[in-house]
């Protein structure tokens, strides 16, 4: 079984990590998604994020778009990262599964011009 987190801003891959609405878990088994849970963003702030999902047993994290110290702690926690993804967070899950979702490399450097983060949606 691996957990697979998504952030997303309801039903949807969020352009930015960060910046989400809510984390969905799935939980998935033999190519196949088993079960969800959403869960609020308990709050942007640096290095927090990445240990909280790593701590809830996220083994992948999938994004729109993600700054680089988020992507070195989630490297440190092997946790594998995927940015560039858009559309529906299950789909992406999915996708993933199917070995077809693939990282764009697509990280966001520039915090504070957050509007340049809105070139992955």
């Amino acid at each position: 079984m691996m957990k697979i987190a998504v952030a997303a801003m309801g039903t949807t891959v969020a352009g930015h990590f960060g910046h989400c609405e809510d984390f969905i878990f799935f939980d998935t088994a033999d190519g196949k998604i088993v079960g969800t849970e959403s869960i609020p963003n308990p709050g942007h702030r640096p290095g927090f994020l990445p240990n909280f999902l790593a701590d809830n047993g996220a083994q992948v994290i999938i994004a729109g778009g993600m700054g680089g110290g988020a992507v070195d702690i989630f490297n440190e926690r092997n946790v594998e990262v995927i940015v560039g993804a858009q559309g529906d967070a299950a789909a992406a899950v999915e996708a993933y599964l199917r070995g077809e979702l693939v990282s764009t490399g697509s990280i966001c450097h520039e915090h504070q011009h957050a509007d340049a983060c809105g070139e992955h949606a």
